[in-house]
């Protein structure tokens, strides 16, 4: 039988020693030659090594030979058998179908068929960025990467693999104690009655292979649940900040302007919100404009009370001159009562006798709902709408450093007006909605302040927001 020998192992690098602490009893690793005795002594004259126990003779050669023992492979194929499985949708994947027999295995190439799962070793280390040239000599350990990427659905079924390599271990020598990868085995024998025994040293190439992948596949409960889950997780969210908000934590002020702002409205872009007042209902109407049918006929969308504007009617009336006579049946100090229009031209939408028809559907508007008589012959329409003396000192109410209007200058009188009726009739019009002026009323203020030049801009649908800039007004 061989005895052990105790030895100085060749030192390698970073495994000097300085005394014998640093050489632990019973300690080896893998480069090592035998078990550490836990002394440390000279190798030679400036170096000192660990003393091991030793069966196995000291390497003294550490680099491999040349020209390349792994040369010989790079023709080499490599036949890869994987399969994956999505427990999820209880599906499992084979990159080898059931109809591939050895013929096609041995004819297929790599490349355009993602089910050949046959490569060549050159062209393995060739995709991993690597010379086949440089890896024959010390070995090393390649990574094959197998990512499965599947879609499930019915119509749209795929499900490849897809193949990648990278080296593993570590190729430079100056980074690493060992690179490349080899590994040492040895071999009894029996000569003349004394055993003996052959240490080798072996190259090679390993392959690692790590398999993953992803699936998925469409299921319309599991988006249901999903947009479900979202919209709950919104709602609760909105109860949560509209009861703190409601909590003492925050003053009333806060909690009146974060309701404001939650519910804002919305203006119909397309269509304007118009408010229409008759003489004999006591309601104010909300109606859509439209460009075919007459204002006349529109079906309301809602019905308001009369809000009356109190302040200007009091301004007002303490305008109005005292001492005249409301008489119906009294002549009115200027102009003249208009006449009712001839039943050859009385529009079909008319009920007073006294409206012109028109071209556009937004000023086809009488100023009753029913058959009676019309607002204009009323005195206090002349009083409050057409008295010049009137609309003069509104003017100058409202800009006291104007000059007075003159007799040509009727465009500020008529608008004026349009605004005396609007407040009259309307008081306070509602919110995001435009006052519409019968026609009748129209046509008596043109007849009693007519523009020079016999042209009038028309209805022109805009959000009257006050009545302060009655010169800047429509019609």
């Amino acid at each position: 039988m061989p005895r052990a020998v105790f030895i100085f192992q060749v030192p390698l690098k970073g495994r000097l020693c300085r005394t014998d602490k640093d050489c632990e009893k019973g300690g080896w690793d893998q480069q090592s030659h035998g078990i550490k005795t836990g002394s440390c002594g000279k190798f030679d004259v400036l170096r000192k090594t660990c003393e091991v126990s030793a069966w196995c003779p000291v390497e003294t050669k550490t680099s491999p030979p040349r020209p390349a023992m792994l040369a010989a492979a790079e023709n080499f194929t490599v036949l890869i058998k994987n399969n994956i499985r999505f427990p999820a949708f209880n599906y499992i994947r084979r990159n080898i179908l059931p109809n591939m027999n050895d013929a096609y295995l041995r004819s297929c190439q790599r490349g355009g068929d993602s089910l050949c799962p046959i490569f060549r070793l050159g062209d393995m280390v060739r995709e991993a960025g690597e010379k086949f040239s440089e890896i024959a000599v010390e070995g090393g350990v390649i990574g094959i990467l197998i990512k499965w990427d599947c879609n499930l659905d019915w119509l749209m079924h795929r499900c490849l693999p897809r193949y990648s390599f990278r080296r593993l271990d570590e190729k430079e020598s100056n980074r690493t104690l060992y690179p490349g990868l080899n590994f040492r085995y040895a071999k009894y024998n029996t000569v003349n009655g004394v055993e003996e025994r052959m240490l080798y040293k072996a190259f090679g190439i390993r392959f690692d292979v790590m398999v993953f992948g992803q699936a998925g596949k469409f299921s319309f409960i599991q988006l249901i649940i999903y947009i479900g889950s979202t919209l709950s997780y919104y709602a609760l969210t909105t109860l949560m900040i509209d009861w703190l908000i409601g909590t003492r934590c925050y003053s009333a002020d806060v909690g009146q302007n974060y309701s404001e702002k939650k519910v804002e409205s919305v203006q119909d872009k397309q269509k304007c919100i118009l408010c229409v007042s008759y003489v004999d209902e006591n309601n104010i109407r909300l109606v859509k404009s439209s460009q075919k049918r007459s204002l006349q006929d529109i079906t309301p969308i809602s019905v308001q009370s009369h809000k009356e504007d109190a302040g200007h009617l009091r301004a007002v009336l303490c305008l109005i001159q005292p001492g005249v006579s409301m008489d119906q049946n009294a002549q009115p100090p200027f102009g003249h009562k208009p006449e009712p229009t001839t039943k050859s031209r009385r529009p079909t939408w008319c009920k007073c006798a006294h409206c012109i028809p028109s071209s556009l559907p937004q000023e086809e508007l009488c100023c009753r709902r029913s058959d009676g008589a019309c607002i204009t012959s009323s005195p206090l329409f002349e009083q409050l709408v057409l008295s010049r003396s009137l609309l003069e000192a509104v003017l100058l109410y409202r800009d006291p450093l104007s000059a007075p209007a003159g007799p040509s200058c009727t465009a500020a009188l008529r608008h004026c007006a349009y605004s005396q009726y609007i407040s009259w009739r309307f008081g306070i019009p509602p919110t995001d909605s435009q006052p519409a002026i019968p026609s009748c009323c129209m046509c008596r203020v043109r007849g009693e302040y007519p523009s020079p030049d016999g042209k009038y801009s028309g209805f022109r649908p805009v959000r009257i927001a006050s009545m302060q800039a009655c010169a800047n007004g429509e019609l």
